[in-house]
């Protein structure tokens, strides 16, 4: 059994082998040879989810997977949620995105600065189903970017329990507590309880 993921992002992708890879063959669509245009333009993460695994659609010999995720800070009523891939724009820099938002946190401390990054994954496997799993990781926006590793908000992503941002840790630190992480694991089992219904 194959796993086409609905995402041109390499830095999801490296994600996702590294928690998936073990046990199947992941494919990004790009690599499965699809380029559909897809039209984010649910207003919940597994609406949009679901909107790009039926962008893909059915197939025979592979479960589609697409995730939808994003950053919900409290003190900006829980956005820029489903929008924070196109905060401020869709071609503009992570680098831009989190230095606006830390300057519009500036006086903001403790509670005051919750976040959370929520992911909704969506599977549509070959004979039609479609299953959904939800996962957060908790955190606090940080006071100044921090760290090379991850991607996207990770740099102001402060974890309270390792004393670091999200981009200050290891990949494998990061599968084992990150919404993205969560939510394959719980992905995981669902394809393997599918697999052993066929």
């Amino acid at each position: 059994m194959k796993i086409i993921f609905a995402t041109k992002n390499p830095g999801k992708m490296t994600e996702i082998r590294s928690i998936l890879g073990d046990e199947y063959e992941v494919l990004s669509m790009t690599e499965a040879g699809f380029d559909p245009e897809i039209v984010e333009d649910g207003t919940s993460f597994k609406e949009n989810a679901l909107i790009k695994v039926h962008a893909i659609g059915v197939q025979e010999d592979a479960v589609v997977l697409a995730d939808d995720s994003g950053l919900c800070i409290d003190a900006f009523g829980k956005g820029p949620g489903v929008y924070s891939a196109r905060y401020l724009g869709e071609d503009t820099d992570y680098v831009y995105k989190n230095n606006f938002i830390l300057d519009r946190m500036k006086g903001l401390s403790g509670e005051e600065r919750s976040a959370h990054y929520t992911c909704v994954i969506a599977a549509l496997f070959p004979d039609g189903t479609e299953e959904c799993c939800e996962a957060r990781m908790e955190g606090q926006i940080s006071e100044k970017p921090e760290g090379e590793g991850g991607f996207g908000y990770d740099p102001i992503i402060f974890l309270p329990a390792y004393g670091k941002t999200v981009a200050q840790i290891s990949l494998s630190e990061k599968n084992k507590i990150s919404h993205r992480g969560l939510a394959l694991m719980k992905m995981k089992e669902i394809i393997r309880k599918w697999t052993e219904r066929q």
